[in-house]
């Protein structure tokens, strides 16, 4: 089992809307009974400043959003008050403001494919029209088109890293590599080893 691939990291967050909800138990059973390993879980309220870095978002981005929602504003003639950038870098502010807002439960999943095969379970980021099955899905009913009437970020439960190379930029933002455990699970025979030795006696 020396194959790298096995040891491919995710960064989950459980957020302030699943742990409210008690939905903790239910995300972490779906994750689990794939046969991802847990290897590192932490109970926290987060920080404003580190959340800024956790999400990563440059000028260009900010710009981009927002000049999405100034053009949408104009086509229902609603007064722009503010620079494009600024309504972008509202996405994050309530985002934040969300995230801040109550505990969260922070967690790295180990195995092959793992930030792919958490962000299928999770779903789409939009509730209302995540696929059928998936954690978003199935456990709440929120929408962009909801959250922007009230002023606030979509309440969809759980953050899931999109590929390895952000999980793993994550994962050093919330937690220090001697926090994450090295171990073994006895499962791991029957998903990674070639000839199942040892099985039969």
């Amino acid at each position: 089992m020396a194959n790298e691939a096995i040891k491919e990291r995710s960064l989950v967050i459980l957020k302030p809307d699943a742990i409210q909800r008690s939905l903790m138990g239910e995300i972490i059973k779906r994750i689990e009974r794939t046969g991802l390993k847990f290897t590192a879980m932490k109970f926290v309220v987060l920080d404003e400043e580190i959340l800024w870095k956790h999400y990563n978002k440059d000028d260009a981005w900010f710009e981009k959003k927002g000049g999405n929602i100034v053009r949408e504003m104009e086509e229902r003639n609603i007064p722009v008050e503010k620079p494009a950038i600024e309504y972008g870098k509202d996405i994050l502010r309530h985002l934040i403001k969300f995230m801040t807002s109550g505990p969260v439960l922070a967690m790295v999943v180990e195995g092959n494919g793992a930030t792919g095969i958490v962000t299928k379970l999770v779903g789409g980021t939009e509730p209302l029209t995540a696929d059928i099955g998936t954690i978003r899905a199935d456990f709440t009913i929120d929408s962009y088109a909801l959250a922007g009437l009230d002023g606030r970020a979509v309440r969809n439960l759980v953050h899931c890293s999109e590929n390895p190379s952000e999980a793993e930029r994550e994962i050093a933002l919330w937690f220090e590599e001697k926090e994450i455990i090295n171990y073994r699970l006895v499962q791991e025979q029957i998903l990674y080893d070639v000839n199942l030795d040892g099985i039969l006696e």
